[in-house]
């Protein structure tokens, strides 16, 4: 299918709460409400609306549209809180008004497919969108899960399909910000940070903002443009003092600059706020690079620690996981985790995370074929190269590990505290021997 998606002022409206993906699964839910939607509120606000709704179905049981909305703020709580602990209550809701409402019933349906979404259930997910859109086809929500199961369970056609209908419905921040990626995913960079510029034009709440803000800065760190990306994020912190996702991209700006001392304490108050697998490795890079190689192993600790816990699996830790185990000589967890990933969802970030893992595991062919599957559609991911890299290395093939290596530095030689340095001299090494 030849990609194309269009954008222009002969579409109208607006998304509820959904998912904006992004590579190696680090981007952040986005949410961009309708008029009067209490999701859009605060999280206080949040609370009291599920207080008020809690009531009113006490007296009115039998509203399902109220215990679909009830079940899509619990979902946004959920997501505002990092606590996977809401889901339940999420579900409980949804599937009440599933109950009362069987038939042509989109919210429910949208909403149970938003939150497998969550939870990294996207077989669920899109068996409950397409549902959703054939029960209601001007569903802007129903498109944008559709949308995000589809980019994460590796079918791309589908997926611009289903964010070009979405964006003819209604282009907001939710629906440029899922175009970008994909638009990203294709190595399309200019018209990737054109679609998010977009997304940040038409913002309708704080959130938004601050979402499309953190997403500018995180495509122009992805080039190499350090001033771009430290403009972007600063603008962010001045609206949200302290936003974690904000905070650990800063850490990474001052990181490359060389300003360690500024990147570990700025990564310290993200941990402290949201010890998720990502920034503790952030940090844990960061205090290796500064020197305190005892600091960097505590951390780890911590998140090895934390897959001890009941909770410690969840699925929006998942790809990071896979990446820590292969980072830090743990091949047959991060093989483990990446195989039952794989199987269930087979992106190309997953593929990439794969390729790494068994590449640390020393199964180098098996690796090559997954790291050359990552890159099909072209995307411009120095990560990526950088372990394509490595594997032809390893399996002799100097010019093509060489081709990677530069190609990984060329797009931005900072992708990596931890593994910059090591293309470089991997590339030194490989000229000296030319």
């Amino acid at each position: 299918m030849k990609f194309v998606l269009v954008t222009g002022l002969a579409a109208t409206a607006l998304i509820g709460v959904g998912i904006a993906l992004g590579p190696h699964d680090q981007r952040e839910s986005v949410h961009t409400a309708t008029p009067g939607d209490p999701a859009a509120a605060s999280v206080n606000d949040l609370d009291r609306y599920v207080t008020r709704t809690v009531a009113h179905l006490t007296r009115t049981p039998g509203d399902w549209q109220a215990w679909a909305q009830l079940g899509m703020a619990q979902l946004e709580l959920a997501r505002r809180s990092s606590d996977p602990a809401r889901y339940a209550d999420a579900e409980t809701a949804l599937r009440r008004s599933l109950k009362v409402q069987p038939q042509d019933n989109a919210a429910a349906l949208t909403g149970l497919g938003a939150l497998a979404a969550a939870r990294h259930e996207f077989t669920t997910a899109l068996s409950y969108a397409r549902r959703a859109v054939t029960v209601d086809a001007y569903s802007a929500d129903a498109f944008g899960v559709l949308t995000d199961a589809c980019v994460e369970l590796g079918r791309y056609d589908e997926a611009t399909d289903a964010v070009q209908r979405m964006l003819d419905l209604r282009p907001d921040t939710g629906s440029y910000a899922r175009a970008s990626y994909l638009f990203e995913l294709r190595g399309d960079q200019a018209r990737a940070v054109d679609l998010m510029q977009q997304a940040l034009a038409v913002a309708a709440t704080a959130g938004d903002t601050t979402f499309a803000l953190t997403h500018l800065g995180e495509l122009a760190f992805n080039t190499g443009d350090l001033t771009t990306a430290a403009e972007y994020f600063h603008r962010g912190l001045a609206r949200t003092p302290g936003q974690p996702a904000l905070l650990a991209w800063q850490a990474r700006v001052q990181a490359a600059r060389g300003d360690l001392p500024a990147a570990v304490a700025a990564l310290r108050t993200v941990t402290l706020t949201l010890p998720t697998v990502d920034h503790l490795a952030a940090l844990s890079d960061t205090l290796t690079a500064a020197g305190d190689p005892g600091g960097a192993e505590r951390t780890d600790e911590l998140v090895r620690a934390s897959t001890r816990l009941p909770a410690g699996s969840s699925g929006t830790t998942d790809i990071d996981l896979v990446l820590f185990y292969a980072d830090r000589g743990q091949a047959s967890q991060a093989v483990t985790r990446a195989a039952a990933l794989y199987a269930t969802r087979p992106s190309v970030a997953v593929e990439s995370a794969y390729a790494w893992a068994l590449h640390a595991a020393g199964r180098d062919r098996e690796a090559l074929t997954h790291a050359e599957r990552s890159l099909r559609l072209g995307t411009r991911d120095a990560r990526a190269h950088y372990y394509r890299g490595q594997i032809r290395l390893t399996l002799g093939d100097r010019a093509g590990a060489r081709a990677d290596l530069h190609q990984a530095l060329a797009i931005n030689p900072h992708f990596s505290l931890r593994y910059a340095p090591h293309a470089r001299a991997a590339l030194d090494r490989l000229k000296d021997a030319a």
